[in-house]
């Protein structure tokens, strides 16, 4: 029997059209389905559009509108495939990851460097690649497939703009490639015991500080007054400069009893973060107990933080805990430095 999957259309490259505007988003679900005939042989395709964006238009509103539609959808359907834009598919394939947890049934994003409807384009590929992994017995939870590779969908940074091996994995390897319409699998993909679990809420009160040489000190007073969490990308494995020290000590105080959070990222995509390496960050990271990123993406601790913070019934202690406890293979280094 056929597995019944539902297609999920919110715009993106895949379904624009050339204008004298340049490209905009106007193929509909439906017409994207009809670019790829084999499917029918793959498995029941139905169709859903929730929205048609360009994918820099992206925002909370949109991932909640995504994650609500499969969660109304959730018993009716055997898996779930998204058609996203490329420029924030990273952002929302680990916001998915958090805001749809434990799920036995595969929730698939993909997308294109180039419309559907031109000759020489990765999208057709890609679309027939994810309803053949969303139709697999063994594929779960919220995955990429893109150029052939499925990524964990925590895991995954657009590191080219235009070449059809637009994403990679970061720090955590491809779960399988699709080859000649066969899935090869690498790891297995993890089975729940537990129900699955939707989460809808995400906070918006989140800045991401990329440090710069001689950054003026005078904007953490602004950002840590303005913002709930404030994330900063530090350099190498991660530290506070010596002339924002000062004034770091002075906007963190208070920042736990008011339920804030500060957490120290890396500029470097690969292989993470550690503060205690070096004198610049040990010191500040004991004092002030912040949180780090360690072998998270940006896209992951950033997406992680916004679901955390909208959960109300959390104090400072249960938000940490909750940010270091692997979801979808987001974390690893740090539980291998605890044990």
């Amino acid at each position: 029997m056929k597995k019944q999957i539902l297609m999920i259309g919110t715009g993106g490259t895949i379904a624009c059209k050339r204008t004298e505007e340049g490209l905009t988003p106007a193929i509909t679900t439906e017409e994207l389905i009809g670019y790829i005939p084999d499917v029918k042989k793959v498995c029941d395709v139905h169709t859903l559009q929730v929205c048609n964006v360009d994918s820099t238009n992206m925002t909370l509103h949109h991932w909640k509108l995504i994650s609500r539609t499969i969660e109304e959808n959730y018993e009716k359907y055997d898996g779930f495939v998204v058609c996203h834009g490329t420029d924030t598919l990273a952002y929302t394939a680990a916001a998915l990851s958090y805001m749809i947890q434990n799920s036995r049934k595969p929730v698939v994003i993909t997308g294109a460097q180039k419309p559907i409807n031109e000759e020489n384009t990765d999208a057709r590929t890609n679309l027939l690649d994810s309803f053949i992994y969303a139709s697999d017995e063994e594929s779960h939870n919220v995955n990429i497939v893109f150029d052939g590779k499925v990524i964990v969908g925590t895991r995954a940074k657009k590191e080219r703009a235009k070449s059809y091996n637009a994403f990679s994995s970061i720090n955590f390897p491809y779960l399988a490639v699709i080859r000649g319409q066969e899935i090869l699998r690498y790891i297995p993909e993890e089975e729940y015991v537990e129900d699955v679990q939707f989460f809808h809420e995400m906070s918006d009160s989140i800045y991401v500080l990329k440090l710069i040489p001689g950054l003026d000190p005078e904007v953490l007073t602004y950002l840590f007054g303005k913002y709930k969490c404030i994330m900063i990308e530090s350099y190498g494995v991660g530290g506070i400069p010596e002339y924002l020290t000062q004034k770091f000590y002075e906007v963190m105080e208070g920042c736990r009893e008011q339920g804030r959070l500060a957490i120290v990222a890396t500029q470097v995509a690969r292989e993470g973060s550690d503060m205690t390496v070096y004198e610049v960050g040990k010191k500040v990271k004991q004092d002030l107990d912040l949180l780090e990123t360690y072998d998270m993406t940006l896209e992951a601790a950033m997406t992680k933080a916004m679901w955390l913070m909208a959960r109300s019934d959390m104090d400072y202690e249960e938000m940490k805990t909750e940010f270091y406890r692997t979801v979808n293979h987001d974390i690893l280094g740090y539980r291998k430095k605890k044990n």
